[in-house]
């Protein structure tokens, strides 16, 4: 380690005299500045067209550029809307037609040279930045509100937009001088002074003065989470770092003799700084798209994981066109970096397919779970569920979980780390844990086997040995229950013991009345008869009914009254309604037919008889 950090030292010292040499010969250069514009004037004039004749295709090569680019819209507008499809591509296969275009004109009227290369130099920044200018707008303001001109967001697109065709027309610029072999001084004085100052300052500006409309913009429309609000708030904040570390890059690359591509490195900015607009796009069409059923499981699963996927394409641009240059110009062999980087995308890109494409199917047998045929009443708050929607949200962790620890050790094999001693060190732990946590182990296995054996499934109404209620909640080691009147036990599997499921397939519910001992029994039992024919054609409980209410005779005689029985059979949880309309017809049919119910005699008090001394 010791000789590690002394190489590295070494390395940042090197650095340090390169950067030194670097910026003194820049000066030089600066100071000949003078005398390499007149060079450049001889040369031109040498070479048979003069700087007027170059200004002059210049101007011709942007007026081509600009004309062809919105007749070339026009053209695609108008297909597009005999079409009535791919809007969605409208500013691209603009930006196609017109180069096909602007490269046909150029060939027809300029002579293969210097002029026709300086001609497209100058054409392609201006049909990129129109591009630029489109596709900022569309991601900032949406299609149909191009036209609010007056608004801060259109203030900060337009800017931004500024922004970048500076750059592009500046990098047009720099092209041009090197065609006309312009001298080392004079490119560094525009790319300096004439290209990066001022696009940076106009972009940091633009970030700043609009910071406020641009943190409601990345927010996005409710309901948003917290860590997209945190973010937001500082993003304003990042991106004038990054344009500033941009700036530091290129102005350190060119000093030390190695510079960076500009085109790629403001081509990566123009992402990074759209990257989190780009993701309110992809999230509101997933969004959209979401509750889709027609959708395949595959289309579900790439909406899901259109989100990660662009994260990781910004930033392997990112590591492939600013860092790997960055180390390349420091002396770094990137080659080992560059193939195990793309091995590690491959990796983030199929555990996040699995991940997702996991969470797609979960949710969809969910959804139909949901949507399976239930009775909706007021009764019924916690709908059971089956067997499979209860053992779902424990398949999702478990597959969940799995999915990360094999890509995690996948990564970290590409990184020629030896994960053996990991997975063996956490065997050792796991081992520990199951000897020091014996009560742990034992609420865990006794889950597994609960729900293995079906002995029950969420909302479904159970009484175990210590509490009662309704299955609210099923974890890896306890069950959660609620109670009628509200509380929740939370019970441990080891301390379940003895389970009964009220919820299960069906209930038979016995009913018992009190009457005079002289009652006429033969009516009761033709009255019990003719109450469950009523409950058979109710259209509300017939469908829960599965045998209709009748009477079972004489229970037994108490305290000189008849205890009289009936019963129905219902399906389980769905008896109580059933139960209500049998009670109001028993008592309806009594009162209207004479038969008396007897109260239960209330037992006197001990001594209450007792004479008085």
């Amino acid at each position: 380690m010791t000789e590690e950090a002394g190489l590295a030292m070494d390395r940042l010292d090197q650095v340090g005299v390169a950067l030194e040499a670097g910026f003194k010969t820049r000066l030089q250069n600066l100071a000949n500045v003078g005398s390499e514009w007149a060079a450049l004037l001889q040369g031109l004039s040498a070479g048979g067209l003069s700087l007027t004749a170059y200004l002059a295709i210049i101007v011709g090569a942007l007026l081509v550029s600009v004309l062809a680019f919105y007749a070339a819209q026009r053209i695609m507008q108008a297909l597009v809307a005999r079409s009535g499809r791919f809007s969605s591509f409208i500013d691209i296969a603009t930006f196609v037609l017109t180069a096909l275009i602007v490269a046909l004109v150029f060939r027809l009227v300029l002579p293969d040279g210097t002029g026709r290369q300086v001609a497209r130099f100058w054409a392609i920044a201006a049909l990129v930045s129109l591009l630029v200018h489109r596709i900022i707008t569309g991601l900032l303001l949406g299609r149909g509100r191009r036209g609010e001109a007056g608004t801060p967001l259109a203030s900060f697109a337009r800017t931004l937009s500024l922004g970048f065709a500076w750059g592009l027309f500046g990098f047009a610029a720099l092209a041009t001088l090197r065609t006309w072999n312009g001298g080392p001084g004079l490119r560094d004085l525009i790319g300096t002074f004439l290209v990066s100052v001022p696009v940076t300052a106009l972009l940091v500006y633009a970030y700043w003065s609009h910071r406020r409309v641009v943190t409601a913009e990345v927010a996005g429309p409710e309901p948003r989470t917290g860590w997209r609000e945190r973010f937001a708030t500082i993003w304003p904040a990042i991106a004038i770092f990054a344009l500033i570390g941009t700036f530091a890059a290129l102005q350190a690359a060119a000093t030390l003799a190695r510079p960076l591509p500009g085109l790629a490195m403001l081509g990566t900015l123009l992402m990074v700084l759209v990257a989190p607009h780009v993701d309110s796009v992809i999230r509101n069409w997933s969004e959209r798209r979401k509750g889709d059923p027609t959708s395949s499981l595959l289309a579900a699963t790439l909406r899901r994981m259109a989100r990660f996927a662009f994260a990781i394409l910004v930033l392997g641009l990112l590591v492939y066109l600013w860092a790997l240059p960055a180390l390349t110009s420091l002396g770094f062999d990137v080659t080992l970096i560059r193939e195990k980087a793309v091995g590690i995308v491959v990796i983030a890109l199929v555990g996040a397919l699995l991940w997702n494409g996991t969470a797609a199917g979960i949710e969809r047998i969910q959804a139909r779970e949901r949507h399976a045929p239930a009775a909706v009443s007021e009764d019924d708050a916690h709908v059971p569920h089956s067997r499979l929607g209860t053992l779902l949200p424990l398949l999702n962790g478990t597959a969940k979980i799995a999915i990360l620890v094999m890509s995690i050790l996948t990564m970290l094999v590409i990184l020629d780390v030896n994960v053996w001693p990991l997975i063996t060190g956490l065997s050792v732990f796991g081992l520990a844990l199951g000897f020091g946590s014996q009560t742990l182990v034992k609420d865990i296995v006794s889950g597994l086997f609960f729900l293995l054996d079906d002995a029950f499934r969420m909302g479904e109404y159970i009484e175990t040995s210590g509490a009662k209620g309704t299955v609210e909640r099923i974890s890896v080691r306890s069950v959660s229950l609620r109670h009628p009147r509200g509380a929740i036990a939370t019970i441990p599997y080891g301390q379940i013991g003895k389970i009964q499921n009220f919820s299960r397939d069906w209930v038979i519910e016995k009913l018992v009345f009190r009457v005079a001992f002289d009652t006429d029994v033969e009516k009761v039992r033709k009255l019990f008869k003719q109450i469950g024919k009523e409950i058979a054609e109710d259209p509300e409980l017939n469908e829960d009914l599965m045998e209709t209410f009748k009477s079972q005779g004489i229970a037994s005689v108490e305290d000189g009254t008849l205890l009289v029985r009936g019963k129905f059979k219902a399906k389980a949880g769905k008896q109580f309604g059933i139960r209500k309309a049998v009670l109001s017809a028993v008592q309806r049919s009594f009162r209207e037919n004479g038969i008396q119910a007897v109260p239960r005699p209330i037992p006197a008090p001990p001594g209450a008889g007792a004479a008085p001394s």
